[in-house]
């Protein structure tokens, strides 16, 4: 197969699944399987089904598109805020939508009514980590006035943690979003089917806690694809970390001095480099580069160290395991590594 290509491998992905589809099933806790950093690939999502996922979540709505017409049996939610373009769309091919503005969830509730449909809705709570949220204090407008809406059923709350700044779900703020979800049903006399706690990050809470309050869904992906929770990067005991393993090829092989000859300015993406002078060193191209992957997140699986990249070169120094012309050096990624590569077109993946 042409290189570079993610070796994906579904029967690695079916067994995490599982696995964490019954250790949080032991806590009364559904999974949303997360497949954005897979870019919604059928046959990915299709294990996830087979492994005993209902529900999969998606940022992108040309993701749950092409897994609708691919025909994957699950329930659809959008996971990123619609946007206004694409509200007809959203309506069309997703059950659901995680939601923060009023005006939005008015045109969803407009485009269902058009389209015959009930659109799902799950409200998302700012509980810190100040990426999308209704602050507390106007909850109790957005929930007022989303059920009233006649295209939209409001079936629960959500929170997103540890994504953008960090935050951790906590004891503390998990009861808070329980506390929010009581409160609001006893006031409206309404009853939320979802109160989703999080994502990968919820592992440290899940297992500290006896008591999860009200918290009944995850939203999971980099510890379906990676097998680590995503605080500390910390492997889930069960999981397999390698069920996608980056390949590349050697396009030079060569040995040249660790330093540059001249002198040094700005590179290609405006950062002037500190080179060590460690003599000659055998420097190999591989024909990747930082158009195709977030080379930070690479590992390599053989005795090689990563020097560096430009958009279309990754160099290492293979001087301990030589390398040739035409060989193929494998690697682990992380979380960024492998959405960056999945969203590249010149990385093909390959099934085993």
């Amino acid at each position: 197969m042409n290189t570079p290509y993610l070796e994906i491998d579904l029967a690695k992905i079916f067994s995490n699944t599982q696995k964490l589809v019954e250790m949080f099933g032991a806590r009364n806790i559904d999974i949303t399987g997360i497949t954005k950093v897979a870019l919604g690939e059928p046959k990915i999502a299709n294990c996830l089904v087979s492994a005993g996922i209902v529900s999969i979540g998606e940022s992108r709505i040309a993701n749950i598109k092409r897994m609708r017409q691919a025909g994957v049996k699950a329930t659809f939610t959008l996971i990123r805020t619609p946007s206004m373009t694409e509200i007809d769309d959203v309506v069309k091919y997703a059950n659901a939508s995680l939601n923060s503005e009023l005006s939005i969830i008015a045109e969803l509730s407009d485009s269902a009514i058009k389209q015959n449909k009930i659109h799902d809705v799950v409200l998302m709570v700012e509980m810190g980590d100040l990426r999308e949220g209704i602050l507390k204090k106007d909850l109790d407008e957005t929930i007022d006035k989303t059920i009233q809406l006649k295209g939209v059923n409001l079936i629960g709350l959500g929170t997103n943690l540890a994504c953008f700044s960090g935050v951790k779900p906590s004891k503390t703020n998990m009861d808070k979003l329980s506390l929010l979800a009581e409160t609001y049903e006893k006031k409206y006399h309404i009853k939320f089917q979802i109160i989703s706690g999080g994502n990968s990050a919820n592992f440290e809470w899940l297992f500290a806690n006896d008591d999860l309050g009200r918290i009944n869904n995850v939203r999971l992906g980099e510890s379906i694809f990676i097998g680590k929770e995503t605080l500390s990067r910390k492997h889930i005991e069960g999981l397999h970390l390698n069920a996608i393993t980056l390949v590349a090829g050697v396009i030079e092989s060569k040995t040249k001095p660790s330093l540059p000859e001249g002198e040094v300015g700005q590179d290609a993406f405006g950062i002037t480099t500190a080179f060590v002078d460690k003599g000659d060193m055998l420097r190999t191209i591989l024909a990747i580069g930082k158009q195709d992957v977030h080379v930070p997140g690479l590992t390599p699986l053989s005795d090689v160290d990563i020097i560096g990249s430009s958009s279309d070169h990754l160099i290492l120094d293979a001087t301990r395991s030589p390398l040739r012309v035409g060989d193929q050096v494998r690697f682990s990624l992380d979380y960024a590594a492998l959405l960056s590569c999945m969203t590249s077109p010149f990385v093909a993946n390959s099934f085993v």
